[in-house]
């Protein structure tokens, strides 16, 4: 079990540093969308979730693996690529965004302007962003938050793998 863990895991947090990779140098340009194409990248990178309680059923398993067993390889494999993707997001944005937390909170204050804010409102927004930048320079700050980002959507593709790939044994099947 630990071997397709470790195997899945690792193709996980591969496919997803390569897409953050591919795809971090078009953020100014896309602008919102960036949270739609990064969350997609996360359902790609985490498909091999799927792949890899397959993998253990079909292998190990002889053909059955109950949902609980099936979940928690799934939530290891999430693990494992949730870890690459912070090691790649602090590689990325030490070396090539280095102003990251400056970027963001001008690209928000900007909307905020946009929407016609009162003067009040956007300086306690500018106060928060300002907050922000300064806590974002902090590892054990930004890590954390960083691992936020891909963890739900592991979570629900665990969920959602393991109630399809379960298979109860026989006996459990035919009281049913």
């Amino acid at each position: 079990m630990k071997q397709v863990i470790l195997k899945y895991g690792v193709f996980a947090g591969v496919i997803l540093a390569a897409l953050m990779f591919l795809t971090i140098p078009f953020v100014d340009t896309i602008g919102d969308w960036g949270l739609v194409l990064g969350y997609t990248t996360m359902v790609l990178g985490f498909m091999m979730i799927f792949f890899g309680i397959r993998a253990y059923r079909d292998g190990e398993g002889g053909g059955k693996v109950s949902f609980g067993r099936a979940f928690m390889i799934g939530l290891a494999i999430t693990v494992i690529g949730a870890f690459c993707y912070v090691g790649a997001w602090e590689v990325m944005s030490r070396k090539y965004m280095p102003d990251f937390a400056e970027k963001y909170a001008a690209r928000i204050m900007a909307k905020e302007r946009a929407e016609g804010k009162p003067e009040a409102e956007l300086a306690a927004k500018q106060k928060e962003m300002d907050e922000f930048a300064i806590s974002y320079k902090n590892p054990w700050f930004r890590v954390p938050m960083t691992l936020l980002e891909p963890l739900p959507v592991g979570l629900i593709l665990s969920l959602v793998a393991s109630g399809i790939l379960s298979r109860r044994k026989d006996a459990e099947r035919a009281r049913l």
